[in-house]
């Protein structure tokens, strides 16, 4: 008797820069293959924050399911981990009612953790220490975990203190740094990646902020500042933080714009950086060419 070897069950995974047309790909995937959407956005988790993030509306998302969208307020800190931990659950829901989980959004950490075989080491935080090492500047603390690990390409965004913070934290109490946490991957991910020609690109994000501005950008950083007060989530994030400083006085509304395109540019480029390393990537295959 031959004995039958259990197929890992099949995940989609939509990535690419931001403006490159993912949740449209992922919804036009989910109608062929009878699938659910779940994002994978480190801003879409928080409530309120809707123009500012293009978060899909109930009408863009033609009637697809989609999960971890608005699931916790801003004030909370949510990390990659346990993005990670809950994405998988709603993963396993969905694959054991039938349908195709299909993940979707330009976050390369949540990617790393959920579907990279990356994991994320059980560290308690050591409050004390991250109030030292946030007094540091940007190049100190790039110096500190490369003297704690130096092998360590776990990338991490220029000048985002709390993530190299716990890589630090993490690094000295496991004496290995953060891409050396591997487990095995549980699914069969199939990889697609969307972008466009440098120029077409950079004309969509262009487009899209003039849209935001049109759509009511302004009014809803003024709600959410009322509603939250300055906090980091909020002024940290691209879409908030320059308009923020057209309220504040800093600059004009076309300044804050153009600030807006610039560093969405910035911050597209960093994402290609991130997802052209994944050879799995399949580039720009049209949906209709893809089959069940």
């Amino acid at each position: 008797m031959v004995m039958r070897m259990n197929k890992k069950p099949k995940v989609i995974a939509v990535v690419g820069a931001t403006a490159s047309g993912k949740t449209a790909f992922a919804i036009e995937l989910a109608k062929q293959l009878d699938g659910e959407v779940i994002s994978a956005d480190s801003r879409l988790v928080y409530k309120g924050f809707d123009i500012g993030t293009a978060k899909p509306t109930i009408e863009e998302r033609e009637g697809i399911p989609h999960h971890m969208i608005d699931i916790v307020e801003p004030e909370i800190d949510y990390s990659a981990g346990l993005y990670a931990q809950e994405a998988e659950q709603i993963i396993d829901e969905i694959i054991s009612r039938g349908k195709t989980p299909i993940i979707a959004g330009g976050t390369g950490l949540y990617y790393r953790l959920l579907l990279e075989g990356y994991d994320v080491p059980k560290v308690e935080p050591d409050y004390e220490k991250r109030k030292e090492l946030a007094e540091l500047s940007w190049d100190e603390l790039v110096q500190i975990l490369n003297e704690i690990a130096p092998n360590n390409d776990f990338k991490i965004e220029q000048n985002d203190k709390k993530k190299i913070i716990r890589a630090i934290e993490i690094a000295k109490q496991t004496d290995k740094p953060l891409n050396a946490h591997k487990r095995e991957i549980k699914y069969n991910v199939e990889w697609f990646g969307r972008n466009f020609e440098r120029a077409e690109l950079y004309n969509r994000i262009n487009r899209r902020v003039d849209l935001m501005i049109e759509a009511g950008l302004i009014e809803e950083t003024e709600t959410l500042l009322k509603k939250h007060g300055r906090i980091k989530n909020l002024v940290g994030t691209i879409g908030y933080q320059e308009i923020i400083g057209y309220l504040d006085g800093l600059t004009t509304l076309d300044e804050a714009k153009d600030k807006l395109k610039q560093n969405t540019r910035n911050y597209a480029k960093r994402q290609l950086t991130w997802f052209r390393k994944n050879p799995n990537i399949n580039w720009n295959i049209e949906p209709t060419k893809l089959k069940k």
